[in-house]
């Protein structure tokens, strides 16, 4: 059975106290019935406080990234024992930022998905198409190729720690909005890429949407049979626009 998640994705944001007052906020506003998994995503220097603050509660931790390698000279870079050192099991990796500004490839990100789950890591996978990749009709082909460099070759006992967010970047802070029926398209293009390759595995896996959801459109989204939740960006800064989306998926 698919898990449903809101994850948010805090990005560059909020220092420590404003972090604080966040948690604050959500600990109070989320349902303590809430069905869905709920997590966030702060940034690197507040993560093992906010382990610490949401101890007894329903919401937990992710990191935005990871280094592949387990350790040495790499400056400024952090690794997984690192981030299970301080309570974090879940990472992002993949976003359309370090893809990207970073130059995260295929082959990088395959590596990063390797090292989290040699550290029993659940990952959270981001992929997707540009605007131009829509435009000229190659949105599925990239996300396919995405998904099989990133990811398949791991094997079938892995996916139990695999979450897929499907980015479309095009709608990503640009005021373009993909429409809930070409999120179902392309989510139920996912499950079927994972099921030729994995077979039934592809029931049990959670794909989020990660396409600029906001408290007027969550629910219409998250209402598709194949949209398992939502990788939330900048409505995930503010508690009532959060804790509104996540109502949406209950």
């Amino acid at each position: 059975m698919r898990n449903k998640i809101v994850a948010g994705n805090w990005k560059m944001n909020k220092n420590a106290e404003e972090t604080e007052d966040l948690l604050n906020e959500l600990i109070t506003k989320v349902p303590d019935d809430c069905e869905a998994q709920i997590i966030v995503a702060p940034t690197f220097v507040n993560l093992a406080s906010a382990v610490d603050h949401l101890e007894f509660t329903n919401i937990s931790v992710a990191a935005q990234n990871m280094h592949q390698n387990e350790n040495g000279a790499y400056t400024g870079e952090i690794s997984a024992d690192m981030l299970k050192s301080i309570g974090v099991e879940t990472v992002i990796l993949g976003h359309s930022e370090r893809r990207s500004y970073f130059h995260e490839t295929d082959a990088i990100l395959a590596f990063k998905v390797n090292t989290a789950l040699s550290h029993n890591m659940r990952v959270i996978f981001c992929f997707g198409e540009e605007l131009k990749d829509r435009q000229d009709n190659q949105h599925f082909n990239v996300v396919e190729n995405q998904l099989r460099d990133g990811l398949f070759h791991i094997k079938n006992e892995d996916w139990a720690n695999i979450v897929l967010a499907y980015e479309p970047v095009w709608a990503i802070g640009t005021g373009e909005t993909a429409s809930p029926e070409q999120a179902q398209e392309m989510h139920l293009f996912i499950r079927e890429t994972v099921r030729k390759r994995f077979g039934s595995i592809a029931d049990d896996v959670s794909i989020l949407y990660g396409g600029s959801v906001k408290p007027d459109n969550a629910r219409e989204i998250f209402s598709k049979p194949d949209v398992d939740g939502g990788l939330i960006g900048g409505a995930a800064l503010k508690a009532d626009d959060f804790v509104a989306i996540i109502e949406g998926i209950l």
